[in-house]
């Protein structure tokens, strides 16, 4: 069962963000802060009103950022199959570029939850399995005896 984790628990790290163009077109994109447990081309999930969804951490000039939010991993390395969820989340909130919002590290490297200043949300933190994938694999195969 996941665990319900307000956005002002000690265990979130809250870190304010701004929006901004992605690129020379007119959709947000969200400038993330330095200091974040990113790298470009990593997938985070990404919390939208309640709802995850997942974006592919990308780099340019100025330092990382976030050009969309989709549905599922696939459409997240694949943004020109899938609705982009940033643009609509926006778009709700009435943010557009060079406006502030607030950046949840909810579990880092991993979940971040997106909210306009001054908002409260609970965040749903479902727990990855417990091993690494390559001990999975080597017991799948019979070699992690």
């Amino acid at each position: 069962m996941p665990d319900r984790v307000p956005s002002d628990h000690a265990s979130v790290a809250s870190v304010r963000a701004s929006l901004a163009r992605s690129g020379g077109t007119r959709r947000p994109c969200l400038r993330l802060p330095d200091g974040l447990d990113v790298t470009a081309g990593d997938l985070v999930r990404l919390v939208l009103d309640g709802r995850e969804r997942h974006a592919c951490v990308d780099e340019d000039a100025r330092g990382l950022l976030l050009r969309g939010a989709y549905d599922n991993r696939r459409l997240a390395r694949n943004p020109g199959e899938g609705e982009n969820r940033l643009v609509e989340w926006c778009r709700e909130h009435d943010r557009g570029p060079d406006e502030a919002v607030e950046l949840d590290e909810v579990v880092a490297g991993s979940l971040y939850g997106l909210r306009v200043p001054g908002d409260r949300v609970v965040y749903e933190v479902v727990e990855g399995p417990k091993e690494s994938l390559a001990s999975i694999a080597e017991r799948l195969d019979g070699d992690g005896d």
